[in-house]
């Protein structure tokens, strides 16, 4: 496992933050108990900072028929909707909701070529929200495969999520090993696919990242 770079400038900062924090304890209540659980509860939560970062090593087999988890979190939705940014038609919409647990680094879910990315500035519901797919701070990125297949899979940002980082831009190659982005605290992904494909997952099912396969192209 390893640390993402996103996090390298928030880590270095809480770490500055909390050390500060903790000589200001140490002088105003000196040495005793009291400054002990200050400092403990200090670690935790730089603990949980450097957690949120993380990023495991995992093996991915590139299939250029699966549609891969993005990214990991629980299914919230799986619907027919209209995708009316790209596609501009009919579509299965499959949505994972990603806590504040979950890794938060997105990978490409199909090999291909990246032909649209755009961000749009929004609001910030909570993530499992219906309305934070059209309503919240989001990211489209559309790769279409070697069979001229576009899926479009969108990063949306959440109650807590400030900030949405794309790695792509269009015309940039995609493989399914290869990060995507990254969402800070807190957030959700929508992917869409073609009404064809075939689903590979249920309602609360937790997926993972390029090892869940959501669904498969026929």
């Amino acid at each position: 496992m390893t640390i993402h770079k996103e996090g390298y400038r928030i880590i270095g900062s809480s770490f500055v933050f909390l050390a500060i924090l903790n000589l200001i304890f140490l002088k105003v209540l000196g040495e005793g108990i009291v400054f002990g659980l200050l400092v403990a509860t200090s670690l935790l939560l730089f603990g949980v900072v450097v957690f949120f970062f993380r990023i495991p090593k995992r093996s991915v087999e590139l299939n250029d028929k699966n549609i891969l988890a993005p990214s990991d979190g629980t299914i919230v939705v799986i619907e027919e909707v209209e995708e009316t940014e790209y596609i501009k038609g009919p579509a299965t919409q499959i949505s994972i909701f990603m806590s504040p647990l979950n890794v938060h680094c997105q990978w490409f879910p199909v090999n291909g070529k990246v032909v649209y990315t755009r961000h749009h500035d929004g609001s910030y519901l909570v993530a499992w929200h219906p309305k934070s797919s059209t309503e919240n701070e989001r990211n489209t990125i559309v790769v279409e495969t070697a069979n001229g297949i576009p899926i479009v899979f969108r990063q949306i940002a959440g109650a807590l999520a400030r900030r949405i980082v794309c790695f792509t831009k269009a015309g940039g190659e995609a493989q399914q090993d290869k990060q995507a982005g990254f969402i800070k605290f807190g957030s959700r992904i929508d992917v869409f696919v073609p009404l064809s494909a075939r689903i590979n997952v249920e309602l609360d099912q937790k997926v993972q990242a390029t090892q869940t396969v959501l669904a498969e192209l026929v």
